[in-house]
Parts: structure tokens; C-alpha cells; sequence
């Protein structure tokens, strides 16, 4: 009788112990990862299962949480809560001012034609330089304001108080462009794409990012949560890089009824055009090139730098780092290089 009852309690703590490490495995290889409404080959690989799949082969479960703004994933970062998320250069920089301790691990895309400087016909404007003194708007903050800047200061050597500079979201850009209330704006999709309807493209982040720093969408993660999960990491970025090189490789193939950009739309919205379109504007560089100095490298540390200056004359942060390269790891794209 003793030792029935003994067997039985060895028996209990034995599936009590069981059921603890299985709990407790579970919470060691969760991981969840925030992104945002961006298109591009992370987002297909995401919805056909490639990351779930070699996550889970490295021993990993994935929870994907979609946020509505980089701040929120920055703060879910900071809180420990978000080891990996989508971030533009600008919030990168402005996050890591603020003492999150992240690295850029991978460039999403770089912005490139997706945000333009517009000019409203019979504006009078034909190149950058006639905007002396014509209304240009442009939502403040933004990668399009600091590209804006840059434009000016940098590249067309225009004194930006030269300019009668507005500050306005998408939607009130659109609408002031409708009524006639200003001469130009730098914008992104959808609005960007009314106002070209009766306006013309006469700069773009593509031509100003090549003549000064780029500006673009990255994945960060946490700097002590990829020590502690390297195995993690690389089957990720490997990932990313299969990706990325199909989509370069293949670029014909992603028509509005493809299953990649349905892909894309069932798991962010919108509708196949639309999500081809976006597509064009934007380009993404392969793992070759994440590793090279135009990006993770080198050329990314030049725009986080210039983008924290920009934050600090906006008033954004009260003053920038030193220097911005440990908040940025080349090592992993490296690896899914080779």
C-alpha cells in the first residue's frame, strides 16, 4: 500500500515536473516579432510561412503582432516585451537616443521613390530650385521633412527659410492640393499618388539618399536578446535573404494575382495594383548589399547620425550620440551572405 502510494506520487511529480518543462521550454523559445503596414518580401515570407518554419526547425515559435506606428514597437522594444520590430531610419535613431539598446540587423527597403517632391501644375516649378518662395508642404518629422531638408541644404543649396514650408498630414495634404492652397508637397503613397494626377515628380528620396544618406525601413532587435539566441538570428536572416534575392530575381512575377502579393495584402490590407505599385517605388537590397558599406556596413550608421541631427534641430530629442555604429550589426547579413 506504501509503496503503490509512493509509486503514485513518483508518478505525479514525475508528470508535474514533465508538465513544468514543457511550460517553461515553451517561454524559452517564444519570440515575438512587431511589424508594421510595409510591403515587401519580409511581409510574403511572413504570410507563406517561411520564417515559421525555420524558426521552428531552430526550436522557436513566432508570435506576430502588427503595430499601427514605430513608436509603439519602440516602446514594446524598450519594455523587453518585442525582441525583434519594424523601424524607419528616424525612429531607429531617435530610439536609440532615448536609450533603447537595439541594433539594425537587416534594411527592410530603401524608401527610394516612394516619397517624392511634387509640383502643382501651373505652380511655376520646374526643378527644386524654383521653390523659393512657393507654399511647400510636408507632415514635419517625417523621413519626407528630413529628406526635404537635406534636399535643400545639401543638395540644391536653397535656404529652407526661403521657402513658405507647411506642415501637413497626407490627408490635409491632399486636400490643399485639391483646392489650389499649395504649390508643392513630399509625400508618400496614397497621397502621393492623387497629387501626381495633376502634378509632377521633381525629386525623390531615391536621387536625394544617393547624393546625401538614405532613408529606409529596418528590422532592429533587442542587442542582449540576439547574444543570448544567436541560433535564432541566423535562421531569420537566412530567411530574409532568400527572400529578398527571390523577389530581386523574380521582380516580373509579382503581378496583382500572384501569391506573393496576395500574400502581402491579406496579411497587411489593400488590394493587389496598389500593392504592385508600392512595390516599383521601393527597392530591396539583397544580402550582399545589406552587408556592403552603402548599407549595414557603413551607410547606415551616416544616416542614423544625420537623421538624430534632424531630430534635435525638430526639437524631437534634446541632443544626439556620438557616434550611432554600435546600434547597427552587419554580422548577420554577413552570414546569410555566403
Amino acid at each position: 500500500m506504501i509503496m503503490q502510494l509512493i509509486k503514485r506520487m513518483a508518478g505525479a511529480m514525475t508528470v508535474a515536473a514533465g508538465l513544468f518543462s514543457a511550460a517553461f521550454a515553451h517561454a524559452e523559445t517564444n519570440l515575438v516579432v512587431g511589424y508594421q503596414q510595409i510591403v515587401g518580401p519580409f511581409v510574403t515570407a511572413i504570410a507563406d510561412g517561411r520564417f515559421d518554419a525555420a524558426a521552428k526547425e531552430a526550436g522557436y515559435k513566432i508570435d506576430w503582432r502588427q503595430f499601427s506606428s514605430a513608436g509603439d514597437i519602440t516602446t514594446a522594444l524598450a519594455s523587453g516585451d518585442v525582441p525583434i520590430g519594424v523601424i524607419g531610419s528616424t525612429g531607429t535613431a531617435a530610439a536609440a537616443t532615448r536609450g533603447v539598446d537595439l541594433q539594425l540587423f537587416w534594411i527592410l527597403d530603401n524608401i527610394g521613390k516612394s516619397e517624392a517632391l511634387v509640383a502643382r501644375e501651373g505652380s511655376g516649378i520646374t526643378k527644386p530650385e524654383d521653390l523659393k518662395g512657393k507654399k511647400v508642404a510636408v507632415p514635419f518629422v517625417s523621413t519626407s521633412h528630413f529628406h526635404l531638408l537635406v534636399g535643400m541644404k545639401q543638395v540644391w543649396k536653397l535656404d529652407p527659410r526661403e521657402v513658405n514650408i507647411l506642415n501637413l498630414k497626407p490627408p490635409q495634404i491632399v486636400a490643399a492640393w485639391q483646392r489650389g492652397d499649395i504649390d508643392a508637397a513630399y509625400v508618400w503613397p496614397p497621397a502621393l499618388s492623387e497629387i501626381l494626377k495633376s502634378g509632377k515628380v521633381i525629386a525623390d528620396s531615391e536621387g536625394i539618399g544617393a547624393a546625401s544618406v538614405p532613408t529606409f525601413d529596418g528590422l532592429v532587435v533587442s542587442k542582449g536578446w540576439a547574444e543570448e539566441n544567436p541560433k535564432l538570428m541566423a535562421a531569420f536572416t537566412k530567411v530574409l535573404a532568400q527572400a529578398y534575392t527571390d523577389y530581386n530575381a523574380n521582380k516580373a512575377a509579382w503581378t496583382a494575382d500572384s501569391p506573393q502579393v496576395r500574400g502581402i495584402v491579406k496579411l497587411i490590407g489593400g488590394n493587389g495594383p496598389s500593392t504592385v505599385e508600392a512595390l516599383k517605388l521601393l527597392s530591396f537590397p539583397n544580402a550582399a548589399e545589406q552587408a556592403s558599406d552603402t548599407w549595414l556596413g557603413g551607410g547606415a550608421v551616416r544616416a542614423l547620425n544625420a537623421s538624430a541631427k534632424f531630430l534635435v534641430e525638430q526639437k524631437q530629442i534634446s541632443k544626439s550620440l556620438d557616434d550611432y555604429a554600435p546600434y547597427v550589426n552587419a554580422s548577420f547579413a554577413q552570414s546569410a551572405a555566403k
